[in-house]
């Protein structure tokens, strides 16, 4: 439609924030948006498979874990969804430093989305619509994204010009309804123009069942956003009646589980865990798999583009890790009410007889029955070097995206950009200052800036390792991060702040206490009791008194045992006794009960464990977190340097073409940002940060003329 008819049609509805797509970021933006008091609706193309979990029904993981902890603290609804209707938790990593430790939960596949439904459902100001999203209405014409690159001046090259120029005006549904907006979000998954592959067997879908967004993918293209085509997989599904489990070794949950949101004192089935089980491929396994890998539509040529790295389909494993014997598998239960298993480690796109063959040839499989297929499936995404750190895109004012249709992969990656985005609209729409996290503060802030910065290529995962200060960032202390900024904004209520403010106080109190406390010869005779008794079970025990509910949940994580010879510390204060690496602060916590037995007089005896922890981990790496601040200053001084919307990159002497496309194309804010987009050297960061000076001259000598 042309600009001018498209002026003239009046909108059937109005509402301050749209989100198209209910999936993992569309449930995070749209309540984020409606909790801020923004009438805001959700589309989806099904209102039953709202939340979907399409491929593990299970949330968090390393670093993923991280994440929803991060989303929780700033007031989403990820962690507390996981805690309700979680059938395993388990904290990984424990074995490792306290940065790295994340917790998992196997989750009720039907479960999660029917309470995730009900909790939006349930909130005020959102309105769920089940309706097709064609096209999104943009500029002052309100032309249609169809027609904006007829428009007079819509130019589609230069970011700087379209950011002025065009601006959301709502969207455009299938049934030809038009609905208004001040802010769209976009969150559509793997539905934008979705392929699916099985063997030589090809489809357009979203999901398996449901119909690709062909229209919107295609009105996407035609706004002038750099796109391009990524690939995802899922494995297949087995009825568990048909397995042999007493082939598998056994995977239980944790004896006190940990919960994922800071709200929930327990996880609702905390005394009804289910175990998953262990499986391994076999030499039969890679022979099946290497005589028919040329029917794979990955190496058949019949999908072109790529996968993620770091979850491989079990033919990539074979091929690429030839050397490998075994390949580990998971059996893990999609809920409480059904028999369906998910074959965790085997995502695979090979023909539905070779999928058989496969399954049949790991013991305890033999005779296992395939309830669904595994398949791939290519999806459209846009290069997140489209957007800034707001997650709106450069080009047109109002749009945001969030989620895989930005290259990531994963649940809580779609969460964290989701909550993102939607506080952002809001913001935006209340013309007040947006919220932007640097990489010092959240995993969430490294995620959004290497993609802003760096784009992607594949699906991109979210690890440890990518965080500068990764012991900043622990999940025990995501609350202290985070909550005040989503407390600012209006996400955090009444109660869950005081909540907030009381558990700051009890870190204090037990630094304190800790800090004040001088080893006395009876309190050194009584840690070195605990000592030995963890030495002998290997295990720490963290209380004396075995009628507390405590010491059995703290139970479970191993402790080396290392002699304590404590004579030399009578007269010390207790903290510096938890700086040595042989004492825990569980072996403290009979001597901390009877100093300040307010703090243990609690039912939640993981509450409890994981304030300890957290006190625990500040004494004892008080010095590389010091050493890390110190780091953090720095880093944020070149973060604080901002770079100029009317910075000419063009004009900087010395700097070659290729560094003015890659700046030109990313547009960073910051001279941090700068220097993180990949092949740009610390030699033109240093020509960018003498120039913006420079220019900044010659355009006052200018305005003075």
């Amino acid at each position: 439609m042309g600009p001018e008819q498209a002026h003239m049609q009046p909108f059937d509805e109005h509402f301050e924030v749209v989100v198209v797509g209910a999936g993992h970021a569309g449930c995070e933006a749209a309540m984020a948006a409606a909790r801020m008091g923004l009438k805001t609706a959700l589309y989806t193309l099904n209102v039953d498979l709202i939340a979907q979990m399409s491929c593990n029904p299970a949330i968090g993981g390393i670093a993923k874990g991280h994440l929803v902890r991060e989303v929780d603290a700033l007031g989403g609804i990820m962690g507390e969804i996981t805690d309700a209707v979680g059938i395993q938790f388990r904290l990984l990593n424990t074995s490792r430093g306290p940065a790295v430790w994340s917790p998992r939960a196997q989750c009720d596949k039907q479960a999660y989305r029917l309470k995730m439904r009900e909790v939006l459902e349930s909130q005020a100001n959102l309105k769920i619509k089940q309706a097709e999203v064609s096209d999104v209405i943009v500029g002052s014409g309100q032309q249609s994204a169809l027609s904006i690159q007829h428009s007079a001046g819509a130019e589609v090259t230069e970011n700087r010009e379209l950011r002025t120029e065009n601006s959301i005006r709502g969207v455009l549904l299938r049934d030809g309804r038009r609905v208004s907006a001040d802010a769209v979000i976009i969150t559509t998954g793997t539905f934008l123009n979705g392929l699916i592959h099985c063997g030589e067997q090809q489809y357009p879908a979203g999901r398996s069942g449901e119909a690709a967004a062909v229209l919107l993918g295609e009105a996407l293209k035609k706004l002038g956003l750099r796109g391009c085509r990524l690939k995802t997989g899922t494995p297949p599904r087995l009825d568990g009646r048909t397995i042999d489990w007493s082939r598998f070794e056994r995977q239980p949950g944790d004896l006190d589980p940990t919960p994922f949101s800071f709200r929930t004192r327990r996880v609702a089935h905390h005394d009804s865990q289910v175990p998953c089980y262990i499986a391994f491929t076999t030499e039969e396994t890679h022979r099946i798999i290497r005589e028919n890998v040329h029917r794979s539509p990955m190496y058949s040529g019949q999908i072109q583009s790529t996968g993620p790295r770091y979850c491989p389909s079990i033919e990539d494993k074979i091929v690429k890790f030839p050397d490998k014997l075994t390949h580990q598998l998971f059996l893990e239960p999609e809920g409480l009410n059904t028999h369906e298993i998910y074959v965790n480690g085997m995502s695979t796109s090979l023909p539905i007889d070779v999928q058989l063959a496969i399954l049949k040839s790991i013991p305890g499989l033999e005779s296992a029955e395939m309830m669904r297929p595994g398949y791939a499936i290519e999806y459209d995404s846009i290069d997140p070097t489209e957007l800034n750190r707001t997650l709106e895109t450069k080009k047109i004012a109002g749009l945001f995206l969030a989620g895989q249709i930005n290259g990531t992969s994963g649940y809580e990656e779609a969460a964290c950009q989701g909550i993102m985005a939607g506080i952002n609209a809001a913001l935006k729409v209340k013309r007040e200052a947006p919220l932007v996290l640097d990489r010092t503060e959240a995993y969430t802030a490294i995620l959004i800036d290497d993609l802003i910065s760096k784009g992607t290529n594949e699906p991109y995962r979210m690890f440890t390792s990518r965080a500068e200060f990764r012991l900043h960032l622990r999940i025990d202390n995501a609350d202290r991060r985070l909550t005040p900024h989503g407390r600012r904004v209006g996400l955090i209520s009444d109660e869950a702040w005081a909540e907030f403010e009381a558990k700051q106080r009890r870190l204090e109190e037990v630094k304190l206490v800790l800090e004040r406390t001088k080893v006395t010869g009876a309190m050194a005779e009584e840690i070195e009791r605990d000592c030995a008794a963890a030495g002998e079970s290997g295990r720490a025990a963290l209380d004396l008194d075995p009628s507390t509910s405590l010491r059995a949940g703290l139970r479970g994580r191993p402790s080396p045992h290392v002699p304590c010879d404590l004579a030399s510390a009578v007269g010390q204060p207790l903290e510096q006794l938890l700086k040595r690496p042989e004492i825990t602060i569980e072996q403290l916590a009979a001597v901390l009960r009877e100093l300040m037995p307010r703090f243990f007089e609690r039912d939640s005896s993981s509450e409890i464990r994981n304030e300890l922890k957290s006190v625990e981990t500040e004494i004892k790496y008080a010095g590389y977190l010091d050493q890390q601040q110190r780091a953090i200053e720095r880093l944020k001084k070149a973060e604080q340097r901002r770079i100029p919307d009317w910075f000419d990159y063009r004009a900087v002497s010395g700097l070659s073409r290729e560094m003015q496309e890659k700046l030109g194309n990313v547009v960073p804010q910051t001279i941090g940002q700068a220097s993180r987009i990949p092949g740009v050297t610390p030699a033109a960061v240093s020509l960018i940060n003498v120039y913006i000076e420079i220019q900044a001259r010659r355009r006052e000598q200018a305005a003075a003329l």
